[in-house]
């Protein structure tokens, strides 16, 4: 039995209760199939093409492991990530029809089963986005044993830009503000609602991405509520809901949601930047 999360972009997360035959064939792969491999950090990465214009974007990779290590507090990752990059979409949509028939095609794709992590996707001009996205969604699940369904996906929609375009710039910024004019901006209560991703919303992912940034680049109480409840997970403990910490914490919450929108800069100089922790 599977768990399918598709994305607003048509990528996925797969997490496999039993799966293990489609895993298993990962090394069965035809012999010169790879053109390119490469070890960068936590992941090993096989490409049916020639990686070195792309090594700007292999070069992201460890460091977006490193930025949710310092953001979140997560642990290294000890177990390596496969990623596995098809040349074209034909090519891309042969190896997701092998491996996992019946499954509706994706863009981009992550898959574990226990320790095993894969990411599959495909040469086009997104292909740096969508990696950042699902890597993202790897480096969590390394470390933490579950995550509520938005939070797994607000993060990953707050990793997937580059790292200087994260916390300003964003393109779901200026949807959210006109968004809040129409009271159309989703409570953290109403996102946890939501147990199946296939059923989210355009709106429910730019919701989710801004209640993680709020809590990523809003009032300290946000954070530490944010902090104390990836925290209880990674100790094994019942985390609660979210939404509850913030409600305790943060007085005036919803409003302080909204001013956060309101005033927070489009833009800052790289000295400006505010600091996460």
């Amino acid at each position: 039995m599977a768990l399918l999360r598709q994305s607003r972009l048509g990528r996925c997360v797969v997490l496999l209760a039993a799966w293990g035959a489609a895993l298993g064939a990962l090394a069965a792969e035809p012999a010169g199939r790879w053109i390119d491999q490469r070890q960068v950090g936590p992941f090993a990465i096989a490409a049916e093409f020639d990686l070195s214009q792309y090594e700007p974007m292999l070069a992201e990779l460890p460091a977006l492991e490193r930025e949710i290590r310092r953001v979140l507090a997560t642990r290294p990752c000890n177990a390596p990530v496969t990623v596995m990059l098809a040349a074209d979409e034909d090519q891309h949509r042969a190896v997701l029809a092998a491996r996992f028939p019946g499954l509706p095609y994706r863009r981009a794709l992550y898959v574990k089963q226990g320790a095993a992590a894969v990411v599959f996707a495909y040469r086009q001009p997104e292909l740096a986005v969508d990696l950042r996205h699902e890597c993202t969604h790897a480096l969590l699940h390394a470390d933490l044993a579950m995550l509520p369904l938005w939070l797994d996906e607000g993060l990953a929609e707050y990793f997937e830009p580059q790292e200087t375009d994260r916390a300003f710039g964003h393109p779901h910024a200026a949807a959210i503000c006109r968004e809040l004019s129409l009271g159309r901006v989703h409570s953290v209560a109403q996102l946890e609602a939501n147990t199946k991703l296939e059923e989210m919303s355009a709106e429910e992912y730019r919701s989710a991405w801004a209640w993680t940034h709020f809590m990523l680049h809003g009032p300290p109480e946000a954070s530490e509520a944010l902090w104390g409840f990836i925290a209880s997970i990674r100790r094994g403990e019942p985390p609660g809901r979210l939404s509850a910490r913030l409600a305790s914490r943060v007085p005036d919450l919803q409003g302080r949601f909204a001013r956060h929108f309101r005033y927070w800069p489009q833009s800052q100089t790289a000295s400006e930047r505010v600091q996460l922790r």
